[in-house]
């Protein structure tokens, strides 16, 4: 009978390892999308505009950060003028895209405590640093301060073309692909 207690017990407990282990990040909301004014969302990049009624999921968090983090690669100018919107969030500056600079989804940017810190991202069986500098904002978006872009999802590392260059990405595939980031 002890043996099976044993046994009942480690089962149980892990379970519940496993069950912490896989904590997710839930949506925290929505928004209700907005047609942009002419001419105000920038299509660089092939960017998305918000839809006028569409619903948009929106995230405070994002998935855990372990040594090889989940994520999709996305392109973003950070340059005046780019569809990025305004200055990174860090520095309030802009960015050349020959420089490897990246921002994160909501969760992951934690408020501004990754800024100015290196990130290493794998990808295309490469991989290359790049500096946080932004956030790609999960909670909002749709408005003049988001280029009317949509929320961003919560597993983004938005980054300059100086990323995309030095994983080796072809050009024309630009724009999504499936990477591992650590700190």
């Amino acid at each position: 009978m002890k043996r099976f207690q044993f046994i009942l017990f480690f089962i149980i407990l892990t379970a519940a390892s496993i069950q912490i282990g896989a904590q997710t990040c839930k949506p925290s909301g929505g928004i209700r999308g907005r047609k942009p004014p002419p001419g105000q969302c920038n299509k660089e990049n092939d960017s998305d505009c918000c839809v006028q009624g569409k619903f948009y999921t929106t995230y405070t968090c994002s998935p855990a950060v372990t040594s090889a983090t989940k994520a999709k690669l996305t392109i973003n100018s950070f340059q005046k003028g780019g569809d990025g919107g305004g200055p990174s969030e860090c520095d309030n500056q802009y960015h050349s895209n020959d420089t490897p600079v990246v921002a994160l989804s909501t969760g992951w940017y934690k408020g501004g405590d990754r800024c100015h810190k290196h990130i290493t991202i794998n990808g295309n069986g490469r991989s290359v640093k790049a500096m946080v500098v932004d956030e790609c904002d999960s909670t909002m978006g749709c408005d003049a301060d988001h280029d009317y872009q949509p929320p961003c999802p919560n597993n983004i590392v938005d980054a300059s073309k100086a990323v995309w260059k030095a994983l080796g990405v072809s050009q024309d595939n630009w724009g999504d692909l499936d990477i591992t980031w650590s700190e």
